[in-house]
């Protein structure tokens, strides 16, 4: 085994020539469109299957990681495995790079990759493995994967699939639950996203993404049409929390067809807004380093910061005008939620004294987006968050006893990989309250005219 140094060294930029780059089922959509970004550039990319390699993560994990974590791990080492079992001696780690961000701050998963680089050195076979990753701590910029001309480009389109992968996942939770024929949105999804996909891959590393947002357009108008508008309106509700668990279907336990089987329409808080939201932390941060270094008369180190502070502000409202484009083509034909922007969230968060942004976590998210999301029509609220997730813990310290006070039902998912007691009892239950607030507030979610906005012109988180 190597030193921990590993951990520090080799982690981060690599070279993805003659690699296959393994990326981690996260969100079904996006993970395939990012996989194909890569593909656009020349990199071999694929998603790994993902679930199946979870007690092989628990083997090498002691139950006080993330849930995450374990399954991540599991799903890199049971397809490492499996392609050494398939290729027998032919089989080489240097073919392979494993895809795996990181964040900074207090949140375990800033050190998934770390502990999963110790892991892979433990394993002779498998230790030559790099592992590839982009961080919080430069707004995720891909210097150090692809050629640095390339960087900034790229980075854009990634950004632009994780748009379109949200907006593609609200036009589904929008119309699934009043579909004529079950499955029938469900099948139009997994059309758009293939098609999202090889448009992705095909057209090379872009400045043009007009074909995205005409792929969004279409599913919309497709979705429309596969509602049932006699159907009476369902609660809506809100689903915040820990991003790879809310977005991953095995996770979560299918949590959102589980809440639509009960009788609610769900929104579930986007990819894009987490990276809206390190852009927009990163402006606060070099308008306080300039700050210091004025009091302390150091101009030149003062200018630099203001440089930066004006180059991400002008980067957050280039990306929310990217998103609200795409969104736009497919309000066109159908009322799904819209995304928020953070510095509305702050706003709002402020206003009450509720939560500082200077703590950071995807605690501020969860708090103000579940806070956004029942200014603007959702019926309830729910956190969905790893065991003994520490901004999970934080959302929950703060949302559950100001929910309550605000009369709006309120349910604390924690996920460990193992099935809850009374899930079912509780979901049921916490849709029927949500079903009678709606009621008593005399709200209306269901199919409404084409173009149709909700509430205030903005959407849920």
């Amino acid at each position: 085994m190597r030193s921990f140094a590993a951990a520090r060294d080799r982690v981060g930029g690599v070279d993805l020539r003659g690699r296959t780059l393994l990326v981690p089922s996260m969100h079904p959509a996006g993970a395939e469109f990012l996989a194909a970004c890569f593909r656009a550039i020349g990199v071999p990319a694929l998603v790994m299957e993902t679930g199946t390699g979870l007690e092989l993560g628990r083997e090498q994990t002691s139950g006080k990681e993330c849930f995450p974590c374990q399954l991540t791990l599991g799903d890199v080492l049971r397809h490492l495995r499996a392609e050494r079992e398939r290729l027998g001696p032919a089989f080489d780690p240097h073919d392979y790079a494993y895809f795996l961000p990181e964040a900074t701050g207090p949140c375990r998963f800033g050190m998934y990759n770390k502990f999963q680089r110790l892991v892979l050195d433990r394993l002779e076979e498998f230790s030559e493995v790099p592992i590839a990753a982009v961080t919080t701590a430069d707004s995720y910029s891909a210097e150090g994967l692809v050629p640095a001309a390339d960087a900034t480009r790229f980075r854009l389109m990634l950004f632009m699939t994780v748009v379109v992968a949200d907006a593609l996942d609200r036009i589904v939770w929008r119309a699934r639950p009043y579909e004529r024929e079950a499955g029938a949105v469900d099948a139009l999804h997994a059309d758009a996203v293939a098609r999202m996909a090889r448009t992705v891959e095909l057209g090379g590393l872009r400045r043009d993404f007009e074909p995205f947002r005409r792929i969004v357009a279409d599913a919309a108008r497709e979705a429309r049409a596969l509602m049932n508008p006699e159907l009476p309106g369902r609660p809506r509700v809100g689903v915040i929390g820990e991003i790879y668990l809310r977005c991953h279907p095995y996770a979560n336990q299918d949590l959102v067809r589980d809440l639509e089987r009960h009788g609610a329409e769900v929104v579930v808080a986007s990819l894009a807004e987490w990276v809206t939201f390190i852009t927009y932390c990163r402006i606060g941060e070099h308008r306080r380093r300039a700050g210091i270094h004025l009091r302390g008369r150091r101009l030149r180190s003062s200018r630099r910061s203001l440089k930066a502070w004006a180059g991400q502000a002008v980067e957050y409202r280039y990306l929310n005008r990217l998103r609200r484009g795409v969104y736009a083509g497919a309000l066109r034909h159908l009322d799904i939620a819209d995304d928020h922007e953070v510095h509305r969230v702050e706003r709002r968060l402020d206003r009450g004294r509720l939560f500082s942004f200077d703590v950071g976590t995807e605690s501020v998210l969860s708090i103000g987006g579940a806070l956004e999301s029942i200014a603007h029509g959702c019926d309830g609220i729910v956190n969905v968050y790893p065991f003994t997730c520490m901004p999970g813990t934080m959302s929950t310290a703060v949302l559950g006893p100001l929910l309550s006070k605000m009369q709006v039902p309120y349910l604390d998912v924690p996920c460990d990989g193992t099935h809850r007691p009374g899930r079912e009892t509780q979901l049921r239950t916490f849709v029927w309250q949500a079903a009678q607030r709606k009621e008593h507030a005399g709200g209306e979610s269901g199919p409404r005219r084409a173009g149709a906005t909700r509430s205030g012109g903005q959407g849920l988180s």
